[in-house]
């Protein structure tokens, strides 16, 4: 983990509070140490079976929710957190991001989807914008297709591609990819395969800094 310092207490306002669960301890560890620092109150919980009867007990304004634990599913846990909650704004945590996790993230609203391993100023980002909301302003579909356009045509013009070329290697319109790029369709599975293939990239390097 990075040791580089974390905000003090000033530089994130108000004060939240934060349940993280995790199933990794040291992860537990490091984000409570610098949400604290950062001034915040923070509760961890290694184990999914807890949750419920957290948010139950205490007012949180964030949950930090990874998404592969033991036993349960995250995305599953989500499914349960908001039928009792459904305006704490959540972070989703993943080491294996997929567009189909997103997708369902999406719909239970979380307000961020951050991959691990993730930098210091992503997470640190993301928690002040939080903040900043009061966790009312949520990331819906349209800007991870925002992200996923933006980012096919920044890998496309770095590799001096037209788009009648990335056309012909993909198999798809020109006209759709022009879709895609301008977030005007919503690329189906399939059709970013074939995109991160004719770029070499993996699919999860479309979704940019999403």
């Amino acid at each position: 983990m990075s040791t580089a310092s974390a905000p003090t207490a000033s530089a994130v306002s108000p004060q939240l509070s934060l349940l993280v669960v995790d199933d990794d301890a040291d992860i537990c560890e490091y984000l409570s140490d610098l949400l604290t620092q950062a001034g915040h109150r923070v509760r961890t919980l290694t184990k999914p079976e807890g949750v419920i009867e957290a948010l139950k007990d205490d007012n949180f304004h964030v949950c930090i929710l990874d998404l592969m634990m033991p036993n349960v599913s995250g995305l599953d846990l989500l499914e349960q957190i908001r039928k009792v909650d459904d305006d704490m704004a959540v972070i989703i945590l993943t080491g294996n991001p997929s567009m189909e996790s997103m997708k369902r993230a999406i719909h239970h609203e979380v307000s961020a989807y951050i991959g691990k391993p993730f930098t210091l100023e992503e997470f640190r980002a993301e928690i002040e914008r939080i903040a900043k909301k009061k966790g009312l302003v949520l990331r819906r579909e349209d800007e991870l297709y925002q992200t996923i356009g933006r980012t096919i045509r920044d890998l496309r013009q770095a590799s001096g591609l037209t788009l009648k070329q990335m056309a012909r290697r993909t198999d798809l319109s020109v006209s759709l990819l022009s879709q895609i790029e301008r977030s005007e369709s919503q690329p189906s599975l399939s059709s970013l395969l074939r995109v991160a293939n004719a770029l070499d990239v993996r699919v999860t390097e479309l979704f940019g800094a999403f």
